[in-house]
């Protein structure tokens, strides 16, 4: 059951990806807009010289001429504002597109206004024919403005509701303070007319944005589920291919001691007088088969099944001194020094001692594999109630391009250490801390040595006690 916490956790990250995914689709309609605005120059400035061309033998020619220009001007304008996106403001988003494309909103607005204006020039002296062309006109203007400027709702309004605003204000100026209309009753039918066609064109430009965004969220949405398949592919066939390297490489390493073990028998058969030097190589090749199958045991049963920890108190000291004794003989086989440092505290840990031992276990292993001279220090510092166990070693190192590297399945060094191992080692122990809740770290040093070690909290208050000489540590 996740605990407040956690849901707090999910609600938190979900809540970022959200916004992550607003302001991407805000970006793609902004883009869009901006293209269909570009795109409708051309036209939007034609449709204007075509207006001009039916109104010229009616209409006041300044009117006409002032008109002309000022509807030119904004469409450039509009223009030159669409450019200035592309060339600043292509790949931003959040408040600064917001606050870019609103202090730009008033051209909009100019251009509905414009257009709007149009109908003191043909509601006035113009033939009925006139009249239905350019009225025509106007409309195909707001069906396309659906299209062209929906992707952006704002200018879309401010464009809209200043044509039919301006028109119908226009309309009433006729009716009422001119009174050049024909009559009152097709003037106010004209004017409801207008409204109700304003509130289709709010209806189909908000559904015809409503539309957009939901495409491309399905699309963000779309880009994050392959992105996610194509890493989870990408890893699945990593792994494939690591399995069978390692396959390819425990054959090898297996094929050697078995090979010297077939040897190492025929001579015994054939010379029993050479028992005493044959006896130690074949206790060293059966070592070696035995440590490779036990990691292989050791990865699978974890990959299986994952452990459950049986958490228990845990004297840190006394798991350490066993693991010293149990190590002893093979450092002591490959000339180097084991030493351990507990300092003068006796230190409780909650975990599973089992697990533990077997984590601290591959890290020494590791050590001792990769030590060709000097030794390995095993050390437990307390400090503000957490335990940290150390695992010092002064062998190769590890070049830095390696050490996030180290920890993964099957990964060996390339001829870093003194032996060449099965790359499980660490792999297991990253497995191990991850079930234990413990942090794994390290440094290391080229040519000088590495530093493994795992934090976590005391379970009991630090009782003073001896526990024998300290050992001098190997990092001094």
């Amino acid at each position: 059951m996740p605990t407040a916490i956690h849901r707090k956790l999910i609600s938190q990250s979900l809540a970022a990806l959200e916004v992550e995914r607003a302001d991407w689709v805000d970006m793609q309609l902004a883009q869009s807009f901006i293209h269909d605005t570009k795109r409708s120059m051309p036209s939007s400035l034609a449709v204007t010289w075509i207006m001009a061309g039916v109104l010229y033998p009616s209409a006041p020619t300044w009117h006409l001429a002032v008109w002309l220009a000022l509807s030119n001007i904004v469409i450039l304008s509009r223009y030159l504002v669409a450019l200035q996106y592309q060339n600043t403001m292509k790949d931003v988003s959040g408040p600064k597109l917001r606050a870019f494309l609103n202090r730009y909103d008033a051209f909009w607005v100019l251009g509905g206004v414009l257009w709007g204006m149009s109908s003191l020039l043909f509601f006035d002296e113009s033939s009925g024919f006139e009249q239905f062309i350019c009225g025509l006109i106007l409309i195909s203007v707001c069906c396309f403005s659906v299209y062209t400027y929906a992707s952006h709702l704002r200018c879309f309004f401010s464009f809209t509701n200043a044509l039919l605003g301006t028109a119908i204000a226009c309309f009433a100026y006729q009716v009422w303070i001119e009174q050049t209309l024909l009559s009152t009753r097709d003037s106010l039918g004209l004017i409801v007319l207008a409204v109700i066609f304003h509130q289709m064109l709010r209806y189909f430009g908000i559904r015809f944005h409503g539309l957009q965004r939901q495409s491309l969220q399905l699309q963000f949405d779309n880009r994050e589920l392959v992105e996610s398949l194509t890493a989870k592919s990408v890893a699945a066939l990593e792994a494939v291919e690591n399995k069978n390297r390692f396959i390819a490489s425990a054959a090898h390493d297996l094929r050697q001691p078995v090979h010297a073990l077939n040897l190492y028998a025929s001579w015994l058969i054939d010379e029993p007088q050479l028992s005493q030097q044959v006896a130690p190589q074949i206790v060293r090749c059966t070592n070696a088969v035995n440590d490779l199958f036990n990691s292989l045991f050791d990865f699978s049963g974890m990959n299986a099944e994952t452990p459950t920890p049986h958490l228990q108190e845990v004297n840190l000291a006394e798991l350490l001194v066993d693991l010293r004794h149990q190590y002893a003989p093979l450092a002591q086989e490959s000339g180097l020094q084991l030493k351990l440092y507990t300092g003068s505290a006796l230190t409780s840990a909650l975990s599973d001692p089992v697990l533990l031992k077997r984590l601290l276990g591959n890290l020494i292993s590791n050590a001792l594999k990769n030590t060709g001279h000097g030794g390995v220090l095993l050390a437990l510092r307390v400090h503000a109630g957490h335990w940290r166990i150390e695992v010092w070693d002064t062998g190769v190192g590890i070049e830095p391009k390696h050490q996030e590297a180290i920890f993964r399945e099957f990964y060996r060094v390339p001829r870093q250490g003194t032996e060449e191992g099965f790359g499980l080692g660490l792999a297991i122990v990253s497995r191990l801390s991850q079930v234990l809740g413990l942090a794994v770290k390290m440094r290391s040093q080229p040519g000088r040595g590495s530093v493994f070690w795992i934090e976590g909290k005391v379970a009991l208050p630090v009782i003073a006690a001896s526990t024998g000489p300290a050992t001098k540590d190997l990092a001094s």
